[in-house]
């Protein structure tokens, strides 16, 4: 929850020049729900894609505050957040619930970019795949092994959100693999499947961990919100593709 119309068009103006210049890779900006008419118009024309920050299961009707598919989509999103660690914490949402706003997306024809992660108790217990293959399962069940390859995979260990915290680059990689495996296992198409890191990225340690095997990006959080460290992190990804 952060931005004001006067901060956020220094930081659409940056990321449209950083896309000029690294036209190697892809771009999202998820900005909060107020600002989407904003982004839409000075993103409009770049190779930036809009996107949302949560959407709701629901179509339409009583559902005072939250926001649909649809209205994403008619203010020019092309993609979507789901399932951030930050709304399964404090929002209470379910693995079902997530599953469900996946299916929701893909049904709009929505990129979802799904999140994954374990808390930090999960980690030390030694359940970080446990739990990241349990979140995937529930996707699994809303979706067709068919629709992987339309939904990105963050993630996001949640130990090192906004901590400064990260996992190691092998660590990391370790943790994509299990999920590209056991989305082989589920009969999707693993390899067309885009798994991204979003656990503290920082331009001291993007090139690394996008030179892994199965780390195809970053979910950048805090890095984002400053125009120089977000270029950086641009031109670690532009550097590794």
């Amino acid at each position: 929850m952060n931005g004001s119309l006067s901060f956020n068009e220094g930081l659409l103006a940056a990321a449209c020049a950083d896309a000029a210049r690294d036209g190697g890779i892809d771009m999202a900006l998820c900005v909060p729900f107020p600002y989407l008419a904003q982004g839409a118009h000075r993103l409009n024309g770049s190779t930036v894609a809009l996107g949302g920050q949560d959407l709701s299961v629901h179509g339409s009707g009583a559902y005072t505050g939250e926001v649909s598919a649809a209205m994403l989509v008619d203010l020019g999103c092309r993609c979507v957040i789901v399932g951030h660690s930050e709304r399964r914490a404090l929002h209470g949402e379910t693995d079902d619930e997530v599953g469900r706003k996946v299916a929701v997306a893909l049904g709009a024809k929505l990129t979802p970019i799904l999140c994954v992660g374990e808390t930090l108790a999960e980690r030390d217990a030694g359940d970080t795949k446990h739990v990241v293959l349990r979140q995937l399962a529930a996707v699994a069940a809303s979706i067709p092994a068919a629709d992987w390859p339309r939904v990105v995979i963050a993630y996001e260990p949640v130990w090192a959100i906004g901590t400064g915290r990260t996992a190691s680059a092998s660590e990391a990689n370790e943790v994509h693999r299990a999920i590209r495996d056991e989305l082989a296992r589920m009969g999707a198409e693993a390899g067309a499947v885009r798994i991204i890191y979003g656990g503290s990225v920082k331009p001291g340690n993007a090139a690394e961990l996008f030179s892994m095997t199965d780390i195809d990006g970053g979910l950048i959080g805090g890095a984002a919100l400053v125009a120089a460290d977000f270029s950086a992190i641009c031109d670690a990804a532009q550097g590794t593709c």
